[in-house]
């Protein structure tokens, strides 16, 4: 079977590396350099932290993949609560939690700052803590799983843009190329490239920032805090900072931070841990949103496959949803098939409909 994949990223080369393990003849095409999109802008939080129980079971999977892929770098993630029903919501996620199987624990304050007396604990009210989570490298991410896919069989295209002279055919450079089926996973690009077939995707662009600082000299943990909106991890000898989303174009949206968000964030990183670290660098990336906060992820009609809508967490789950994508697109069994289908079905949707990409009161910034 010949299936191209359209977009170079986590996600685009899990696909096609699991496509080729199962015996397709695979290409990739992507427009710029791989990871060139949210990938490479990702802040690489990983974890499997999740309240629902399908959530937390693909990022149990994604995690196993990435750490024998030997990417996972583990790293404790914690999340707090600074006023009454925050603190009740992340008791009753950390209670859905274990009763999912994950391994999270409830602290108090003062058991969060004896394991971490750089935290400011005044004003947290509760916090969960999970062991098994870890963080990312995007760029060794993208080499790996690129490297992985080539060994397959896989061929790679770079600055190759394409576009849908129908459901399975590709217009490229170097004319039309036609497959037995095609996989977009090009982020927010996802929606116009199929809209040229039409079919209208419930999707939605949103911008969201980071920054890292100059070194810090304490031992932190991964960190969230859902009362303020801001989380950080620890970037080798620095910190990984990051809040504020807004939704934009896709076609017209500002790359650079906001200098008004570096100085929250630095001010935000000052409260919560007395630290005064200054900006290192920073930037902003496209994430992409869907009417339920679920992503898009299957075929949208005969041949013609989408995956995307993964509301920031397109590169924790890279590895898993990856491999899900080819057993569907080939008609394989997955572990993964009993739970995802209905849940990710991106004709749950006609694409006609009214929502704002931020208004999912269960989202999570903090990938």
């Amino acid at each position: 079977m010949t299936v191209a994949v359209v977009g170079g990223g986590a996600v685009g080369l899990s696909t096609a590396t699991a496509l080729a393990r199962r015996g397709a003849s695979v290409t990739v095409f992507e427009r710029d350099e791989l990871g060139s999109g949210a990938t490479g802008r990702a802040a690489g939080l990983c974890y499997d932290a999740f309240a629902d129980d399908v959530d937390a079971a693909v990022a149990a999977d994604a995690l196993s993949r990435y750490r024998d892929l030997d990417l996972f770098d583990p790293q404790p993630y914690v999340w707090v609560a600074r006023d009454g029903s925050d603190a009740t919501a992340v008791r009753e996620q950390i209670a859905q939690m274990q009763r999912n199987g994950v391994v999270v624990e409830t602290l108090t304050p003062a058991e969060l700052g004896d394991r971490y007396p750089a935290l400011d604990t005044s004003g947290i009210e509760v916090a969960g803590l999970a062991r098994d989570a870890g963080v990312l490298n995007p760029d060794s991410v993208v080499a790996t799983l690129a490297k992985q896919a080539r060994a397959n069989g896989a061929t790679i295209e770079t600055h190759t843009p394409v576009s849908l002279a129908s459901p399975t055919s590709l217009e490229t450079p170097c004319g039309t190329r036609t497959f037995d089926a095609v996989v977009v996973a090009a982020g927010p690009e996802t929606k116009p490239l199929v809209a040229d077939v039409g079919v209208s995707l419930a999707l939605k662009a949103y911008r969201a920032q980071a920054l890292v600082t100059d070194p810090v000299d304490a031992a932190l943990p991964s960190f969230y805090d859902a009362t303020r909106e801001f989380y950080w991890r620890p970037r080798d000898d620095a910190l990984l900072v990051g809040d504020g989303a807004h939704e934009v174009d896709p076609a017209d949206w500002n790359p650079d931070a906001d200098p008004e968000f570096v100085d929250r964030s630095l001010n935000r990183v000052e409260e919560a841990a007395a630290l005064r670290p200054a900006c290192d660098r920073a930037w902003a990336g496209l994430c992409t949103a869907t009417p339920d906060g679920a992503p898009l992820a299957g075929e949208v009609v005969d041949g013609l496959w989408v995956a995307t809508g993964w509301q920031g967490h397109g590169l924790m789950r890279a590895p898993a949803m990856g491999d899900y994508l080819a057993a569907a697109v080939l008609d394989r069994p997955n572990p993964l098939s009993e739970h995802l289908p209905g849940r990710v079905d991106p004709t749950r949707f006609d694409g006609s409909e009214t929502f704002a990409a931020l208004d999912d009161p269960t989202r999570d910034w903090n990938e």
